[in-house]
């Protein structure tokens, strides 16, 4: 079993983001880029259960290859820490990979009509940026989740086949209801 060395990544915000965390399990989440539509339906969900998620034991933690400065315009108000890792090195270390698959293949094709059209719809409104023409780090990112104990050891993970390929709430908490409990002292 993988572990995670001890590490401390500095949010969009400017907090710190302590990795792994000794009173929580980690949600490490890998997404693709600033204003990607796919990506920002799925962080809709995780925002909206973002209490049972806490209530869970875990901690959400995403990064994307997006330089901080693109991020800051997307992030106001998601409960969570976003990381900007524009030259990709913590996707190599855990190996997340991008590939036309991402966008290819037909199980995505309808989330993004729906994504695309509701973050239209929310440009339009002015509740929204749209993502930079030209994304930094291409836009055939493919995500990638990770659950992370207290201790560093990664206690499961999932590699997405396609851009809209990765845990859902409900599997989060399925997987932290499953992860070891911190000893008792």
């Amino acid at each position: 079993m993988r572990v995670v060395d001890a590490r401390e990544l500095t949010a969009v915000s400017g907090g710190p983001v302590a990795i792994p965390d000794r009173e929580r399990l980690v949600h490490l989440q890998f997404r693709r880029f600033a204003g990607c539509p796919v990506c920002n339906l799925h962080l809709r969900s995780i925002a909206q259960r973002h209490g049972e998620i806490e209530a869970a034991g875990v901690r959400e933690v995403v990064v994307f290859h997006s330089p901080a400065e693109e991020l800051a315009e997307h992030t106001p108000g998601l409960p969570f820490p976003v990381i900007a890792d524009p030259g990709k090195l913590l996707y190599v270390e855990f190996g997340v990979e991008s590939a036309a698959r991402s966008l290819l293949n037909p199980r995505v094709w309808g989330t993004i009509v729906r994504a695309v059209a509701l973050s239209t719809w929310g440009i339009l409104r002015g509740r929204e940026r749209g993502p930079a023409a030209r994304p930094h780090g291409g836009r055939f990112g493919l995500p990638a989740d990770f659950l992370i104990g207290r201790d560093g050891r990664v206690l499961a993970a999932k590699y997405g086949e396609h851009a809209y390929d990765q845990w859902s709430v409900d599997e989060i908490l399925d997987l932290a209801s499953h992860a070891p409990k911190p000893s008792q002292k």
